[in-house]
């Protein structure tokens, strides 16, 4: 079964819906005791990386994310998923990410914002995230401390790391549940891995 965290942050039906579209078991979870009996873990999100950190934190469900994370159950970050992984984000000055991955998220400073359509993501390592264009909605991107995370880069008046992956976890910047035949594709390797 997988578990599709929800902290009130936007795009849980459409993943649900596009999980199911590919035969997966598939289940929001909004409270912590459920995050232990899912098989994978889902964390997506629109919307703003302080508000989603705090429902996180208000409904308990940091420390058992972090648990499961830790015994190597598949994790899948979408877009505000990925930001979170991060230590800090300049959308919310002052409150900590879930310090997963060493780095910040950082503002374009160019361009319409937010980014709204369709990027070209260019793998840079082998992995899960292959070449192709995605749907992206995004005002801020991860900055990794690590470049051997970085897993896909795209650019939007700026390069920047579109997908990351480390062991058991996998996050990306764009929605696969919104990029078509692209997505659902990134999405059914994710359920083979």
């Amino acid at each position: 079964m997988i578990g599709i965290i929800d902290c009130g942050s936007g795009n849980v039906k459409s993943v649900e819906n596009a999980f199911r579209k590919l035969g997966a078991e598939a289940r929001v979870i909004s409270g912590p005791e459920k995050i232990g009996e899912a098989e994978k873990i889902v964390f997506p999100g629109v919307g703003n990386y302080g508000y989603t950190l705090g429902q996180l934190r208000a409904r308990n469900m940091e420390a058992p994310l972090k648990k499961a994370l830790r015994v190597g159950k598949p994790f899948l970050g979408i877009c505000l998923g990925l930001q979170a992984l991060f230590s800090e984000s300049e959308e919310s000055p002052g409150v900590k990410g879930l310090g997963i991955f060493s780095g910040k998220v950082a503002r374009f400073k160019e361009g319409k914002v937010p980014q709204i359509g369709w990027n070209y993501v260019k793998p840079v390592k082998n992995g899960l995230v292959e070449e192709g264009f995605a749907y992206f909605v995004n005002s801020y991107y991860a900055i990794p401390e690590n470049e051997e995370i970085v897993a896909a880069k795209t650019k939007y008046f700026t390069e920047f790391a579109c997908a990351v992956q480390s062991g058991n976890i996998t996050a990306v910047q764009f929605h696969p549940e919104k990029s078509g035949a692209y997505g659902l594709k990134f999405l059914k390797r994710w359920l083979e891995c």
